[in-house]
């Protein structure tokens, strides 16, 4: 692991609870479920090691996934930790995958949106809509899914 990873994550516990919890929203795309510092610091500190040295192999993944969704121990996962199947997905089909990133050039600059499982993330904020982020990015009422060339007719769509 390199200096620079170590350096960060011997800073996480001089973070207050604030820092610390908008640093769990960019680290993992979602809000923390905990507001318990050490708890919040240990699982900062995991994913930036993972994401530095790569993660768990997809066999020890799907054995710890079994064990934490085993209702007896109780253990609730952050959504991005569980594997989102077309059973368990109600998104709108147009929708791109968790993870995903949508870009819309907008006057003089482009949006960027993240895609969440439960919403979206722009400019380091949670909104339940697409419609929400189009408002936000440009002052007026969007359709969302029109703002962001998700209807599937492209000539429909247009650009301030």
């Amino acid at each position: 692991m390199g200096a620079a990873i170590y350096r960060k994550i011997e800073r996480l516990p001089q973070l207050d609870a604030k820092a610390l919890r908008r640093r769990y929203r960019e680290v993992f795309g979602e809000e923390p479920r905990t507001t318990q510092r050490q708890q919040l610091v240990r699982r900062i500190s995991w994913k930036l090691q993972a994401l530095s040295q790569g993660d768990i192999s997809d066999a020890a993944r799907r054995r710890a996934l079994q064990i934490a969704q085993d209702p007896e121990h109780g253990i609730r996962l952050p959504s991005s930790m569980v594997p989102v199947t077309a059973a368990k997905r109600d998104a709108d089909p147009r929708l791109p995958v968790p993870g995903s990133e949508l870009r819309r050039a907008y006057r003089d600059r482009v949006v960027t949106v993240k895609v969440l499982a439960d919403g979206f993330e722009y400019e380091n904020r949670h909104y339940s809509s697409l419609s929400a982020v189009a408002r936000a990015a440009t002052g007026t009422r969007w359709n969302g899914w029109l703002f962001f060339g998700l209807t599937g007719d492209q000539t429909k769509q247009e650009h301030a």
